[in-house]
């Protein structure tokens, strides 16, 4: 599909440096502003400014279905998510896939399926990567603390949903692991609203390698090294 303009739903310097690539490129621009925020350079930038409403910054940045509109609305071919707020929303993404407007990002399913660990770490497996040794709590609850001790300590618990760190919990002892899994579940209804839960072999000193890969959606992907 071709883009010819471009909503940046963020704000302030992430905001910027992606409107900066895209009018390099050629697109007409635009960028959400709340009625309470003051103009900056994001707001300089862009071709077009459009006003969002909310009782907070941070809730108008996170209206879905304003959002969405505000996109229609304007003739938007295409949204750029920046990071944060609704970069990593499967709801946002299949909103604006319904509205015919495309997301500059992975599809709604993708991020639905990476978005749980335990249907990402089944992926990943299926394809033929290896994880970690773990025991899933949907496998079988009523078994799920035995399956955890028979993977070895230390462990690492892991709410489903969710990420950033939040609800892990690291045990290295037979005593604490019940507990463990109960504060652990507790945490991830907090933050997440879903208390499943699974561990994993904890890796002591592991080396975190990270890629970052881009596709067209048109089958064509590279990878940045």
């Amino acid at each position: 599909m071709t883009i010819s303009k471009l909503l940046v739903a963020n704000r302030g310097e992430i905001a910027a440096r992606v409107l900066r690539t895209a009018k390099a490129r050629g697109l007409a621009t635009a960028v959400l502003r709340h009625v309470a925020e003051q103009e900056g350079p994001a707001h300089l930038i862009a071709d077009e400014v459009v006003m969002i409403e909310g009782p907070t910054p941070v809730a108008a940045y996170l209206d879905i279905p304003q959002i969405v509109e505000a996109a229609k609305g304007i003739g938007a071919d295409a949204v750029h998510p920046g990071y944060g707020f609704l970069s990593e929303n499967a709801g946002f993404v299949a909103a604006l896939e319904k509205a015919g407007v495309t997301f500059v990002g992975p599809t709604s399913e993708v991020i639905d399926l990476m978005g749980d660990k335990v249907r990402a770490r089944a992926f990943v497996e299926e394809h033929g990567f290896p994880v970690a040794p773990s025991a899933i709590e949907d496998d079988d609850p009523a078994s799920f603390v035995e399956r955890a001790r028979a993977v070895g300590y230390p462990l690492l618990i892991k709410p489903s949903a969710g990420g950033g760190g939040k609800g892990m919990r690291v045990v290295r002892e037979d005593s604490t692991l019940e507990t463990e899994i109960e504060t652990a579940r507790r945490e991830g209804e907090r933050y997440f609203g879903d208390g499943r839960l699974f561990v994993e072999r904890y890796i002591e000193r592991p080396r975190h390698i990270e890629v970052q890969v881009m596709g067209d959606g048109q089958g064509n992907v590279v990878h940045f090294w």
